[in-house]
């Protein structure tokens, strides 16, 4: 009786590739139902602009509370995102600034931004979690040869960790600049009006760093790890041994 070891182990792969809607869950929780939340606030429950955006702020504070109680474990980005939230939340109620309430969101991102170059000078950089999957689509030769380009074991280790730290950069710089530009349209541009453009920018920077990270980083280490799976591949074969008379 043989077994179609082949089918499964596919099977298998697939079930631990994360699927597009693992992926955009987070953007939807903290971008789509803030936004959705807050006109159904105000236009359906007829509250103030700061009721609303305070509401409409506790599902992505919930979020990462829930984030750290189910790892059991203490994150520190996901702990200092908290940490902001609260601070800036509790700043807006004293104050009662709704333009407050709005620049709240790009301590967020700065937080984030500012962690994600604080990983790649340590050389653990952040983003490296969540590219990773993306590029091994859980087959092992990839992921054996991800280990020795990022352990400095194969020929092209220096130019692969330089394109893994450079996916991070742009990401970090790119979510620098969309904070700086929520912080000044938060007090330079209409309240009602900034609560969807901030989506917006935020959006956009996100199909920024997408596009720039794929180019700078993305193409070329999936063709270094080709390359490496190729080259392992080549040297593991059997030789042939020629029989002479």
């Amino acid at each position: 009786m043989t077994k179609n070891t082949g089918t499964r182990g596919r099977s298998e792969q697939q079930e631990q590739r994360p699927s597009l809607m693992d992926n955009f869950k987070p953007l939807l929780v903290d971008v789509a139902v803030p936004l959705g939340s807050y006109y159904l606030f105000t236009d359906g429950f007829g509250m103030s602009t700061f009721a609303a955006l305070a509401w409409s702020s506790v599902v992505p504070a919930a979020r990462t509370v829930w984030g750290l109680v189910k790892e059991r474990r203490t994150n520190a980005l996901a702990g200092l995102i908290l940490f902001v939230n609260v601070v800036t939340l509790l700043l807006s109620f004293v104050s009662g600034d709704p333009r407050l309430m709005l620049a709240k969101d790009s301590g967020v991102s700065s937080t984030v931004a500012i962690g994600i170059l604080i990983s790649v000078r340590l050389g653990k950089p952040m983003m490296t979690a969540g590219m990773k999957p993306f590029l091994i689509k859980g087959d092992t030769a990839k992921e054996a040869a991800w280990q020795r380009l990022a352990s400095g074991a194969a020929a092209g280790s220096e130019a692969f960790r330089r394109k893994e730290n450079a996916f991070s950069v742009v990401w970090g710089l790119v979510l620098l600049t969309e904070c700086v530009l929520r912080v000044v349209g938060a007090y330079t541009i209409p309240v009602d009006t900034m609560v969807w453009l901030g989506t917006v920018i935020m959006i956009g920077a996100v199909a920024i760093a997408i596009v720039l990270s794929g180019g700078l980083a993305i193409e070329p280490m999936e063709k270094m790890l080709a390359a490496e799976v190729d080259a392992e591949g080549g040297q593991t074969e059997a030789p042939v041994v020629v029989a002479t008379a």
